[in-house]
């Protein structure tokens, strides 16, 4: 079933521009929007919130459009760039009795739930928590309202191996559970250890969308790595 649809997603900038993004989004499963630094990962992922207003396209969630009903499917979606960059010096439990007035669907058991799943001290402040921890509490904030899509850009960035790996399992328990997750990376290895499928972006076009193994199928050469496939087709082989 597909839960979100991108289609013909245009942003123009003076030194690079998106070009008829498409692709899409299918429930209970692991998505990796991969590509180098600058491919237009972020720009996408802030297109499709409407953080930047893009200059054509139509994002749609649920098969409803999302222009015309933000709120509302906001209210589904969470999202995460990773850190905790808000309120710095305010305890956790404050910061969540702020952001739970914003969501009627706001469940509480849910919360408690994740608050001892991801190990968080609510009593202590964003300044004291580790990269992973933030991330972590971004996630715990997300999943508490209920949020059937997660929406991550760069989640995995700056984190040390053994908190990247713990992400990435936790991604795979949010799979099993029903949760569609869309990550961006430029860490290809993530994908090989989570990603059931994977959206390829160089130079603010769309290489590729489809399932880890089509991917592996159509473009890998004996021998390589998913990794190895992907640097090749970097190197050239995608703007040949």
């Amino acid at each position: 079933m597909v839960i979100v649809e991108v289609k013909q997603l245009r942003k123009q900038y003076p030194s690079f521009a998106l070009k008829d993004i498409s692709f899409h989004l299918e429930s209970g499963r692991i998505t990796g929007f991969v590509g180098r630094n600058g491919a237009g990962k972020t720009t996408t992922i802030k297109s499709m919130l409407n953080m930047i207003h893009p200059d054509g396209g139509v994002i749609r969630y649920f098969d409803t459009p999302f222009a015309d009903h933000e709120a509302e499917l906001k209210k589904r979606i969470g999202y995460s760039t990773g850190t905790v960059s808000w309120y710095p010096r305010k305890r956790i439990r404050d910061i969540v009795d702020i952001v739970k007035r914003f969501y009627d669907t706001w469940d509480e058991a849910a919360y408690q739930k994740y608050l001892e799943l991801f190990a968080i001290d609510e009593t202590k402040t964003p300044l004291a928590l580790s990269e992973g921890m933030k991330v972590k509490v971004n996630l715990m904030l997300a999943l508490a309202h209920k949020a059937e899509v997660l929406i991550l850009d760069e989640p995995t960035s700056g984190l040390d191996p053994f908190s990247r790996n713990e992400l990435l399992e936790i991604f795979t328990e949010l799979r099993d559970q029903g949760v569609t997750v869309f990550f961006s990376t430029h860490i290809i290895s993530d994908l090989e250890k989570c990603a059931d499928d994977i959206v390829y972006i160089s130079k603010g076009q769309i290489f590729a969308a489809m399932s880890k193994p089509d991917f592996i199928r159509q473009y890998a050469e004996a021998g390589e790595s998913l990794e190895d496939t992907i640097l090749r087709l970097e190197g050239g082989a995608v703007h040949a």
